[in-house]
């Protein structure tokens, strides 16, 4: 016990200390939306395909495969064919996230790389998250504004699934 007082007042005389340094230096402030830049905002919309290659379509582990982390690198096309012009990338992790139906987290970053898809004049990715129930016909995810995803053909052959995105995204 005597070795562990000094200890015990040190901290006693260094805690408030420490709160009131973080006070006195604020990391965070709340601003107007007035007094920002005077832009105005517009609603966009995008249409491609996710073409993704499925490792195995017969397994016979968990029909979910819950709690399986997934990065993914999938190919962003025009259209739902194979032959249909590359215009991106999706990358990022997912993770299934369902016991009981085969369903998706999603933490997924965008990147058009061709087109009037190319998002230069944003300089960045367009980031998407959500939760994307596979049983589902249409599924919602948030960006800012929304996205909806179909499943649009499975290959079993290939491995192949296509799914079709519609993201309505508000942007200055």
């Amino acid at each position: 016990m005597a070795r562990s007082l000094p200890k015990l007042v040190l901290i006693t005389l260094l805690f408030p200390l420490t709160i009131f340094a973080a006070r006195s230096q604020p990391s965070a402030r709340s601003l107007s939306i007035e007094a920002g830049p005077r832009r105005s905002e517009r609603l966009s919309h995008l249409h491609f395909y996710l073409h993704e290659v499925i490792l195995s379509l017969t397994t016979t582990q968990s029909t979910t495969s819950f709690g399986t982390i997934f990065a993914i690198d999938d190919m962003l096309k025009l259209g739902p064919d194979v032959g249909s012009k590359l215009v991106g990338r999706a990358q990022g992790p997912t993770s299934s996230a369902s016991q009981a139906k085969l369903t998706l987290l999603m933490a997924v970053n965008l990147v058009f790389t061709e087109g009037q898809l190319q998002w230069e004049h944003f300089g960045c990715p367009l980031s998407m998250l959500g939760r994307n129930s596979l049983a589902l016909e249409v599924r919602e995810m948030l960006v800012r504004g929304y996205v909806r995803t179909k499943t649009r053909s499975i290959d079993r052959t290939s491995g192949i699934l296509v799914s079709e995105y519609d993201i309505y995204i508000l942007h200055y």
